[in-house]
């Protein structure tokens, strides 16, 4: 579409209206909304366009709930305590944190979303799910990539993904979702477990990426949801290291040394100038 020349179109906008005295979002009147419904809801109405269910809103919400931190060990967590020890506002403090939510950490579950969403695109026509998630998973580890969402570093069985997938059992059994990616997402769990011979439970990333999916979020609207709520873990980190002071805190205390391995103590060679002395 090529721009207009109309000033008061140069920014459109279908979410939000703002008139003197007046506010709406998406049509409804911000004063009606305060107080009647939830965080989850208005985060639903701002990136859908209207309101959700009660199940759809139970659903979102304990996605958020259940990404909001994992330890002062987490790159994004420890960044926002070191920045508050450098003096800088919570501000910067959140910001430096968030812009280290990359594809490694913090990317996994928009991935797994778009694993289940290829794993759906292969299935049909005669081809089961199992079908369709064995042919997937051994695309990927033929061209040895990582598969998201599954296994992790520090749990052995991440306590927040059973949980998630009980949620949608539940939600499935009172027809609010269909259950097609949790269905998926167990398949890819199978599957990775035949092809490596060792079964990688799903995690949080995974768990949350069958939610996401059944609720028909895209997978880059699943990555801003995770930085949604892994933002109040920074932010409640950031405050704590603020109330407990210390200034310009590393990664490691003083006392652990790095490992260096550079070359060895050297000198500048020496070299003799006109007047007979030498510089360096």
């Amino acid at each position: 579409m090529a721009p207009s020349s109309d000033p008061g179109q140069w920014w459109r906008t279908a979410i939000i209206d703002i008139a003197p005295g007046a506010i709406r979002v998406r049509g409804y009147a911000i004063e009606d909304l305060i107080g009647a419904i939830s965080f989850p809801q208005m985060i639903w109405l701002m990136l859908r366009g209207d309101l959700p269910s009660a199940d759809q809103a139970a659903l979102l919400g304990a996605v958020l709930v259940a990404a909001v931190d994992h330890g002062p060990q987490a790159p994004s967590i420890a960044i926002a305590r070191m920045a508050m020890t450098c003096g800088v506002g919570v501000n910067n403090a959140m910001a430096s944190a968030v812009n280290a939510l990359g594809d490694i950490h913090g990317g996994a579950g928009q991935q797994c979303m778009e694993l289940y969403a290829a794993v759906d695109g292969r299935a049909g026509h005669g081809i089961t799910l199992d079908a369709a998630a064995g042919a997937e998973i051994g695309t990927r580890l033929l061209r040895r990539e990582h598969v998201p969402g599954f296994g992790h570093r520090f749990h052995p069985v991440d306590p927040r993904a059973g949980r998630l997938l009980a949620l949608v059992d539940d939600a499935v059994a009172r027809g609010a979702v269909t259950g097609r990616f949790a269905a998926i997402g167990r398949a890819v769990e199978d599957a990775l477990a035949t092809a490596k011979g060792k079964r990688l439970p799903m995690n949080i990333d995974g768990a949350t990426a069958v939610v996401l999916s059944e609720l028909g979020f895209a997978p880059e609207e699943g990555r801003g949801l995770f930085i949604l709520s892994r933002s109040v873990g920074i932010l409640a980190h950031a405050m704590e290291q603020k109330a407990q002071g210390g200034r310009i805190k590393g990664p490691m205390p003083p006392a652990v040394p790095y490992a260096y391995d550079g070359a060895g103590p050297r000198a500048l060679p020496r070299t003799t100038t006109k007047a007979g002395g030498t510089t360096p």
